[in-house]
């Protein structure tokens, strides 16, 4: 979310000043001789404070052309014209026929898998059942996609189509019917966008985490970081076995000649590498309530109370902008505070008695206020 997006009066403020963006470090705070930092619950183990400047920023993805197709970091499995990227179970070259941009499965075949493997994964898969549609129940339009092989979605032909709610369109076999059926007819395009997030095991070989997925059908929610109970079966699901971090897709033949087109995916990092951790210590200095008490009162234009410093016992609190949520300041010097959860300072000016002066820097702003009457 961004702040300013919203009406409120912070918004307003900031972007009507004249300011110079800062490369403002991350601070936490730690005392000056053998005063221990003061852990907080909402601040505890997040190595970032808010709006940090010095954060690394996002690696930039450029989008496809058009909404489904591939992004410039996946790694598309099939782009309608080889099946270089599959082969058989047993390693021989795939025997799906590829004509007109989709792959088909053949009478016989046998399910193919993917030569390259991996774990988790954004996916995009599109897929056609027969039309005319022939059979009923499972026996129509049938096949699966596995991820690492073992955790299946089904495919099927569900529009107007009886059958057992987890085993149609968007289930995960034999485990989560979808949350709603979201099917096209017979012959008609239709699209799964999956995030899957591989099971975890400890050294032991112990389930730490389960397998889990999200999948939009044509994009409609049907699966929302749903559990897998454990791996893909007919009429019993497979308990949890310890398994490797990367395996290969598999396609599955189940004698009916599904197509499939525009198969691309996007591996994912385990977890988001710098949300937790210890952040680097600074000094901070012990300011009694008395001397705190200098630095309470507002500051900025006689038409614009755009900073207001309270106290609360030995504790330094500065609402700004309007915000109407004071943000708490920690000292690092005796004029100097940081903010105890945002990525910023708040300078009072070192002349003897109350200041007349405070410099705030913070989410790329810095404004000298001056102290009101």
């Amino acid at each position: 979310m961004n702040g300013r997006s919203r009406t409120h009066p912070a918004a307003c403020v900031l972007a009507r000043l004249p300011g110079r963006v800062l490369a403002l470090a991350s601070v936490a705070v730690v005392a000056i001789g053998t005063i221990p930092q003061e852990a907080s619950p909402q601040d505890s183990g997040r190595l970032w404070k808010v709006h940090d400047l010095a954060r690394p920023a996002p690696r930039v993805v450029t989008p496809g052309r058009d909404v489904g197709q591939p992004p410039s970091d996946a790694v598309v499995l099939f782009d309608g014209r080889t099946l270089d990227a599959w082969t058989s179970q047993d390693g021989s070259p795939a025997r799906w026929s590829v004509r007109d941009g989709y792959m088909q499965t053949v009478p016989g075949a046998g399910p193919i898998q993917s030569r390259r493997a991996f774990g988790d994964v954004q996916a995009h898969i599109e897929w056609a059942t027969p039309s005319p549609a022939v059979g009923a129940g499972q026996d129509r339009g049938n096949s699966g996609i596995f991820f690492m092989g073992k955790y299946e979605i089904q495919v099927l032909d569900s529009y107007q189509n009886v059958t057992y709610a987890d085993g149609q369109a968007a289930a995960l076999y034999g485990q989560h019917p979808p949350l709603v059926n979201a099917s096209r007819p017979p012959g008609e395009w239709q699209s799964y966008d999956i995030v899957f997030r591989r099971p975890r095991f400890n050294g032991a070989g112990a389930l730490v985490s389960p397998a889990r997925m999200t999948v939009f059908h044509n994009g409609v929610l049907v699966q929302d970081n749903a559990e897998l109970w454990g791996p893909t079966n007919w009429l019993e699901t497979d308990p949890y076995r310890p398994h490797a971090d990367a395996l290969p897709f598999t396609l599955q033949d189940h004698d009916h000649p599904v197509r499939v087109r525009n198969f691309w995916v996007r591996p994912l990092a385990d977890t988001p590498a710098d949300e937790r951790g210890a952040r680097e210590s600074r000094p901070r200095v012990t300011v009694t309530a008395a001397a705190l008490d200098r630095f309470v009162g507002a500051y900025g234009t006689p038409t614009d109370r755009a900073a207001v410093v309270t106290r609360r016992g030995t504790r330094l609190f500065v609402d700004l902008f309007g915000r109407g949520a004071p943000l708490e300041l920690v000292a690092q010097t005796t004029t100097r505070f940081d903010f105890l959860r945002t990525a910023g300072t708040a300078d009072f000016d070192a002349a003897p008695g109350r200041p007349t002066r405070l410099t705030v820097r913070v989410a790329g702003i810095e404004r000298s206020l001056e102290r009101l009457p």
